[in-house]
C-alpha cells in the first residue's frame, strides 16, 4: 500500500476519523474475503462445465466448424470456451452450445 504525504498533521478528530474508518475495514475484511472465496468455489464448478462440452461435441462427433454452423458462435470464441480461456460466457452462450450438442443446460437455485 502506498502511503499519502500530508503537508500538514492531522487534527484529532481527523486522526480518530480515518482511526474509525481504519477499525471497520480490518472488521468487515474477514467477511469480504470469505465471500470471495465463496465465489470462486462456485466459478470452478462452472469451469467444469467446459470439458464436459467439448467432451459431448466429440461424442456427437462434431467439429467446431460444424458447431459454428449450429450455434451461430464464432469458431474461436468455441475454442476459447472449451479451453476455459474464456471463463464468464452467458448463459446464451451455454445454452445454445448444449442445445447444439443434444444436451440441455440446467441451473438450479439452492441454500448455502
Amino acid at each position: 500500500m502506498r502511503r499519502i504525504a500530508r503537508k500538514r498533521r492531522l487534527t484529532a478528530d481527523e486522526a480518530a476519523k480515518y482511526r474509525k474508518v481504519r477499525e471497520q475495514v480490518e472488521q468487515g475484511l474477514p467477511e469480504l474475503v470469505a465471500r470471495h472465496h465463496e465465489r470462486s468455489a462456485t466459478l470452478e464448478k462452472l469451469e467444469t462445465l467446459f470439458p464436459q462440452l467439448k467432451a459431448a461435441r466429440e461424442a456427437r462427433g462434431l467439429s467446431l466448424t460444424a458447431l459454428t454452423e449450429l450455434t451461430g458462435i464464432d469458431r474461436s470464441a468455441l475454442s476459447k470456451l472449451e479451453s476455459g480461456q474464456r471463463p464468464n460466457p452467458t448463459l446464451s452462450t451455454l445454452v445454445r452450445y448444449a442445445e447444439a450438442v443434444g444436451k440441455q443446460l440446467v441451473v438450479a437455485l439452492t441454500d448455502k
